[in-house]
């Protein structure tokens, strides 16, 4: 059984699919990149998705399970539901009457229109004895619905399509195993035929991603099965989501169905200070960014979004001390019985089917500047070389040669701090 902590751990991770790409760095309504919202997870009225325009109304999950007899599953679908916010202002010559604006200023703050997010999530747990005997069909609905606030010289409107979804489940019994088939289904009537894209998605279920746990069972990993379940999970059908495990490692009793691609276990980096809706960048880069904002700019992506004013608020309240820590923590690898890290000295010895220059410098003794590790797990020491005129250029512009730890020496007498 999931613990609370497991739960946490899941829910980080979720939370980061939720959001990403919510709103995008220099958080403002008027920036270009935030102009076309939603790229994630979007799952869109039938009718829309069969105008052609490449969207689609349905993701499906399968995945494989070993299962006690009195296994349950647990899914709990997860999405986000758009909500227009309007402002209006109140017309001098008629009160009580209102027209839509493009700003309001209240006191001191301004008001914006923006397109808003509501979290939703649905919960349903079905043994697994009965998904493999008939396929379950589980609605979903959520409430449209309009509020209205009265501000000074105007009002704010925010709107809320009601949606409509259902998930379709069942299972099928493989040697030792079972498939999961999970589909989640955007099932709403309106005719959207003719919809833009942002009207279309003020009807459809947004970053859409489902967490499936099991009782009584255990999760294969599709990424990396056993040998003797990979022609199963070969097998599996994914359609516009990638279901991986997550927990900490070694854990296999949940996994997220997530729109984006994803390795087992994944993790939020603990360094990180808060979210910035932005995987694809470090954070120390949006941070030192974000700061660099001009009052006005950080004023209108304040008015934007709550989720964009809470980014500024803690950019611009963050210690020296958590800002350091997203530099990235020193890394060592261990070169013969020596360990190096950043500023250790080593002596290059370029591979003879390498690059040309890096003969040059074969014997030279350079100082690491990183330690890098590419998608296949090679590490690679970004260095420059001691002596060289052009070393403070590079340091000033990030521009260095770059060697495999086999291609490298630990000076003598070097002793990593």
């Amino acid at each position: 059984m999931t613990d609370g902590t497991t739960l946490d751990h899941v829910k980080a991770v979720a939370d980061a699919v939720l959001y990403e790409g919510y709103v995008l760095y220099p958080y403002r309504a008027s920036a270009t990149k935030n102009q076309a919202r939603w790229q994630f997870g979007v799952l869109v009225p039938p009718s829309y998705a069969a105008t052609g325009t490449g969207e689609h109304s349905s993701c499906r999950t399968e995945c494989l399970a070993e299962v006690g007899p009195d296994a349950e599953l647990h899914i709990r679908l997860r999405f986000l539901q758009a909500q227009r916010r309007t402002v209006e202002a109140e017309q001098p010559d008629a009160p009580g009457r209102y027209r839509e604006v493009n700003a309001l200023i209240v006191g001191e703050d301004e008001l914006l229109p923006w397109d808003e997010a509501i979290e939703r999530e649905h919960d349903v747990v079905l043994p697994v004895r009965r998904l493999l005997e008939s396929e379950q069909w589980v609605p979903v609905l959520v409430r449209g619905g309009e509020l209205t606030t009265v501000v000074e010289g105007g009002r704010v409107v925010r709107r809320k399509q009601p949606l409509t979804a259902e998930l379709r489940c069942r299972a099928e019994r493989l040697p030792g195993l079972v498939r999961l088939h999970v589909t989640v289904a955007n099932t709403a009537s309106v005719d959207c035929s003719g919809y833009t894209r942002d009207e279309a998605v003020r009807h459809s279920l947004i970053a859409a991603h489902s967490v499936l746990t099991l009782t009584g069972g255990r999760f294969l990993s599709l990424l990396d099965p056993p040998e003797w379940a990979a022609e199963h999970a070969r097998a599996c059908v994914n359609e516009h989501t990638w279901p991986v495990l997550v927990g900490p490692p070694g854990s296999a009793d949940t996994m997220l169905s997530s729109p984006i691609i994803l390795y087992d276990h994944p993790k939020v980096d603990p360094s990180s200070q808060g979210d910035f809706f932005d995987a694809c960048e470090i954070d120390e880069m949006l941070t030192l960014h974000t700061l660099t904002l001009t009052d006005e700019e950080k004023r209108e992506a304040r008015a934007t979004d709550e989720r964009a004013r809470r980014i500024i608020d803690r950019v611009e309240d963050l210690p020296q001390q958590p800002r350091q820590a997203m530099h990235g923590r020193v890394r060592v690898v261990r070169v013969g019985q020596t360990e190096i890290g950043t500023g250790s000295k080593v002596v290059l010895r370029p591979r003879g089917n390498g690059d040309a220059q890096d003969m040059f410098v074969d014997g030279r003794v350079a100082t690491v500047r990183s330690v890098l590790e590419d998608v296949d797990g090679t590490c690679f020491l970004a260095v420059t070389v001691d002596g060289d005129p052009a070393e403070e250029w590079q340091l000033a512009q990030g521009r260095f040669r770059y060697f495999t730890t086999a291609e490298v020496e630990p000076y003598p007498g070097e002793v990593w701090p």
